[in-house]
């Protein structure tokens, strides 16, 4: 296996560096390249990580299961990218300061084009695709939340149409449930696809591998950000270790993680509840809670302390994680919820 710098033999870990642009400095921007090579024939399985630089306990984990002398017991190959943003990992930021915007939405999109060419993030976001596009028969990409989030694992909706029938997404779908389950986090669904594409998710890492190039691809939220949360990061590499068992990369049957969802039915993310008054956010719930449709999540206050308003959930579900900071303007989210979700997990790209 060759990527960049990091060439691999059976039997052999390596490293290296994939070089994705030139800077004004005269140095290449460089991401560094980890490569387990089995002794044996197998599926490649690859990780990537940290592509908002602040979202630390993702770098960790993808730094760690590299760890577990792979080469010498997959069947297969795992081509490890630990930190897909190096320039937002400079400044411990989420963007990175080539655009100041979110880089997991740059990956290539075909009713993308537009009459300028392509921004140096959207330049090497595309690098990083016709990478994996060649290799991979699984990806994880490996993130955290927001403040205090519990750990949980986003399936993606698969989208039939344009890129394929809805026989061929059912089975797509299935190839990706298996690894998700595997993964053993709580699930939750992705927005349903009208909102999926508002968000411009069918750019992002997992999204643009899982619908359009085919490939069974998801994404884990590992707690929150900025400062690596040491068990969680246990816990991620225990669920990379079992979706290689359940690749048949490598032998055994798959460790629990003991995390679990809070609720028993399916849910999906959600962006909720937005509050309609500025005022300073007191929370009522923190992550993990449950909670039912008419319930408060949150009080609006003055400066003062005084009361202004009660933010309420329209939805059954349970917490994620809260929004950083307590100042709210009209219309700001205070919370990240999974709701429950009622919708199908196949469905028709003509629903966007």
């Amino acid at each position: 296996m060759n990527l960049g710098t990091a060439e691999s033999a059976p039997g052999e870990l390596v490293t290296g560096w994939f070089d994705v642009t030139d800077l004004p400095t005269g140095t290449p921007e460089r991401l560094p390249v980890l490569i387990a090579e089995g002794e044996e024939d197998g599926p490649t399985l690859w990780i990537t990580a940290s592509i908002h630089g602040n979202e630390v306990t993702a770098l960790a984990v993808a730094q760690d299961v590299m760890k577990e002398n792979l080469e010498s017991k997959i069947r297969g190959t795992v081509v490890c990218l630990p930190t897909l943003n190096p320039a937002g990992l400079r400044q411990t930021s989420r963007a990175s300061y080539y655009h100041d915007d979110d880089p997991n939405r740059y990956f290539p999109d075909p009713g993308a084009d537009g009459s300028r060419p392509p921004r140096v993030q959207e330049l090497i976001d595309g690098r990083i695709f016709d990478a994996f596009e060649e290799s991979a028969d699984a990806l994880v990409d490996l993130h955290t939340a927001q403040v205090g989030s519990i750990p949980f694992v986003i399936r993606d909706r698969v989208l039939y149409g344009s890129e394929r029938t809805e026989s061929e997404a059912n089975q797509l779908a299935d190839e990706l449930e298996r690894l998700v389950d595997a993964y053993d986090f709580p699930v939750v669904n992705e927005y349903a696809a009208e909102e999926y594409v508002e968000q411009n998710l069918q750019r992002s890492t997992a999204g643009w591998a899982l619908n359009n190039a085919g490939i069974p691809a998801f994404t884990v939220e590992l707690g929150g950000f900025e400062v690596v949360e040491e068990d969680t990061s246990e816990k991620g590499v225990i669920g990379l270790m079992n979706v290689m068992r359940e690749l048949d990369m490598l032998p055994g049957d798959p460790e629990p993680t003991d995390l679990s969802a809070p609720v028993d039915f399916p849910v999906k993310r959600a962006v909720h509840p937005h509050t309609d008054t500025a005022g300073i956010v007191r929370h009522r719930v923190e992550a993990g809670d449950t909670f039912e449709k008419g319930d408060v999540i949150a009080d609006i206050v003055t400066p003062h302390g005084d009361s202004k308003t009660r933010v309420e959930s329209d939805h059954d579900g349970y917490v994620v994680g809260r929004y950083h900071g307590v100042s709210a303007y009209e219309n700001d989210p205070v919370t990240s919820l999974a709701v429950r979700d009622d919708g199908d997990l196949v469905v028709t790209r003509d629903q966007e």
